[in-house]
């Protein structure tokens, strides 16, 4: 263990590096907020096709999968600071040329916008892992929770800021519907000074200074066949990543069809965006107790439990019919248990794995979880439109099923390996 002044004991660093990570989470909240809330509105406009339209979002979450790599290489590189200014100023870029492509009418750069602004949400993610760096042990989880609890209230300002900095950005010369994404823009250029100015010690190149790491460790690069190959060496890292991945796909998938299955019944805007509303409280509000959970009862445990309650989520919704009340409790039981998977998963994955190998395979585990949600929406847009929303119900839970029992059977090799 390597002696380091007073300045840099680990639990004074630990604290502000939450503080700074809540505060970055909020303001990068908001810039995700109004991109995934006002995109495909945007893209419909531009294009009038409903079809392109749904292109915005697969752009965006392609954009997040395509960053993990680059963020989780800058952050073995030169540590978190780093890796999360890459992702923020990615997305104030992205945002930048979504205005544009507003201005100019052109959807296609619109689009191209949109990927950028995907690291917008890789940044979110990537910011969990932050706050794991220096925490105690058995506080894994809790800390990591505290972030994902913070991007509830970027999601919730962000979409009621956008009427606003719509009729603002036109007062300034602005194209309509431009606004919104020029306070994107400034919500990552804020979120990127904050980490820039305040991110200071570094939390993971600290972390492998107390470690012992060798100088000029850090620099060393890692590419998607090691980091497989640290995940198959752990077989509780390898459990972490599949309900991660899991969660994700179930979540997903459901999701994104909600609306187009509430608007076929005949709901009104203000019911799917209410029932949209409850989805992502499920998502977020309840995380730190999750995170408590996960660390008082353990990881696996959770993980199971998550997978309970997407089980019940998928019932209810493949049950429901066109009901919205049993429809809006099946979202909200699915923010739950994506809840459970994401923070759980995310706590297992990081302790199950040396300090020196975090970065690369979080990474890897960031771009396996966005291409399993960029999937899970088209194959659940394939099955909604051939079948229907039950059947893709019926398949989530078959899905979630299989994973638990998964889980349960393998939980006696789920220790995590000493890092």
């Amino acid at each position: 263990m390597t002696t380091l002044p007073d300045k840099l004991h680990p639990q004074r660093v630990q604290r502000r590096t939450l503080a700074v990570l809540s505060l970055a989470q909020i303001i990068g909240g908001v810039g995700v907020a109004v991109g995934v809330a006002f995109s495909a509105l945007v893209v419909a406009e531009l294009s009038g096709s409903a079809v392109i339209s749904g292109y915005a979002g697969t752009s965006m979450v392609l954009g997040a999968a395509l960053m993990a790599l680059p963020i989780a290489r800058a952050a073995d590189r030169w540590g978190r600071r780093a890796a999360l200014s890459l992702a923020y100023a990615g997305a104030a870029v992205g945002a930048v040329i979504s205005v544009l492509g507003i201005t100019i009418a052109n959807w296609p750069v619109l689009l191209f916008g949109f990927l950028l602004l995907g690291g917008g949400s890789a940044g979110n993610l990537a910011a969990r892992y932050s706050a794991t760096d220096l925490s105690p042990p058995g506080h894994t989880a809790r800390h990591l929770s505290l972030v994902v609890w913070m991007t509830t209230i970027g999601s919730v300002t962000g979409p009621n800021l956008a009427g606003p900095a719509d009729r603002l950005g036109q007062d300034l010369g602005l194209a309509e519907t431009a606004g919104p994404f020029a306070l994107s823009a400034l919500a990552f250029v804020l979120a990127l000074v904050i980490i820039q100015a305040a991110l200071r010690p570094d939390p993971l190149l600290l972390a492998r200074r107390l470690d012992g790491a060798a100088p000029g460790a850090s620099a060393r690069r890692f590419n998607l066949r090691e980091s497989w190959q640290v995940l198959r060496s752990s077989p509780a890292a390898m459990r972490a990543l599949v309900a991660i991945a899991v969660s994700q796909t179930a979540m997903v998938s459901i999701m994104s069809m909600t609306p187009v299955h509430l608007n076929h019944g005949g709901a009104s805007l203000e019911i799917i965006g209410l029932t949209l509303s409850l989805h992502i409280a499920g998502m977020y509000v309840l995380s730190p107790v999750v995170g408590k959970l996960a660390d008082k009862a353990g990881t696996v445990p959770v993980l199971v439990l998550g997978m309970v309650i997407l089980l019940a989520a998928a019932v209810l919704a493949a049950t429901a019919g066109h009901g919205t009340v049993q429809i809006a409790v099946a979202l909200v039981l699915l923010g739950l248990g994506w809840s459970c998977g994401l923070v759980a998963g995310s706590a297992l994955l990081t302790e199950s794995v040396p300090v020196e190998r975090r970065p690369s395979v979080q990474g890897f585990s960031d771009l396996l979880m966005n291409v399993c949600g960029a999937g899970g929406t088209v194959l659940a847009g394939f099955i909604v439109g051939w079948l229907s929303y039950g059947v893709l119900g019926a398949a989530v839970g078959v899905l979630v099923t299989l994973t638990g029992l998964w889980l349960l059977t393998t939980r006696h090799r789920t220790t995590p390996t000493p890092a």
